[in-house]
């Protein structure tokens, strides 16, 4: 079962649409958000069960849930050309490519920063990568609901497709001499994000049409991932704003 665990991570998966088989709500939780919860699923004809708390951790195989678990319904891949037939309408998509990220808790901040600065779609290589578990889910606070992603086997291909499609590829790595504010965002663009360790894999980094670091001031010569991340899309952001 997938489950999504917290009150904000399924007030969005109700909100969004996510099939839902049924939510459980620990006795005597009350809120607004749970009130809304409880409205938008009877709606919806998503089925609500109130159990003990006890029960409910079982459920969730963790006492940390805020007292509300959904049973989401499989989980739906979207498939790589679903994701470019999608934004053939936007002027510049913007996608995010993950290799090899290995902490639930990294990917899913980098899933809700992703959602938060407007990425059209997220693709993930399956190899030495962390699943999308109901860990991931509450640490992205719902932004998994929002996002459309793909898992794919070989993140090579996947940029091959891409560029055939239109789409220039930015990868991130300490051994290159230009920053990241010195690109011009305005294009379509697949950003490739690599390993908390490693970073990107020598073949992807080749196979990329620019590649970025972040300036670093400090004896650290390294953010952590999803923060790494996070500066990287705003910085699109802003200058494609501008």
């Amino acid at each position: 079962m997938n489950f999504i665990i917290g009150r904000k991570p399924v007030l969005e998966a109700v909100k969004s649409g996510v099939e839902l088989e049924q939510i459980y709500i620990a006795f005597g939780q009350k809120g607004d958000i749970l009130h809304t919860i409880k409205k938008i699923a009877k709606e919806n004809n998503v089925k609500i069960s109130e159990v003990n708390q006890q029960k409910l951790n079982s459920i969730a195989k963790s006492d940390n849930n805020q007292g509300i678990v959904a049973v989401r319904k499989i989980y739906k891949e979207i498939i790589l050309n679903e994701i470019i037939n999608k934004t053939k309408k936007i002027k510049n998509p913007l996608l995010l490519i993950l290799d090899t990220i290995q902490d639930p808790h990294n990917l899913g901040a980098i899933l809700r920063t992703a959602e938060c600065a407007g990425v059209n779609g997220i693709i993930i290589s399956t190899h030495n990568s962390a699943p999308i578990t109901p860990t991931v889910e509450k640490i992205s606070v719902g932004a998994l609901s929002h996002l459309d992603i793909c898992l794919v086997s070989n993140i090579n291909n996947a940029i091959k497709i891409l560029k055939e499609n239109g789409f220039w590829i930015v990868g991130t790595s300490l051994a290159t001499d230009k920053f990241y504010s010195e690109i011009d965002y305005d294009i379509p663009l697949g950003v490739v994000i690599g390993n908390e360790e490693k970073g990107i894999r020598d073949l992807i980094a080749k196979n990329c049409d620019f590649l970025v670091k972040i300036p670093m001031k400090g004896k650290i010569q390294s953010l952590n991932v999803s923060v790494a991340t996070g500066v990287l899309l705003f910085e699109i952001l802003r200058k494609r704003n501008c």
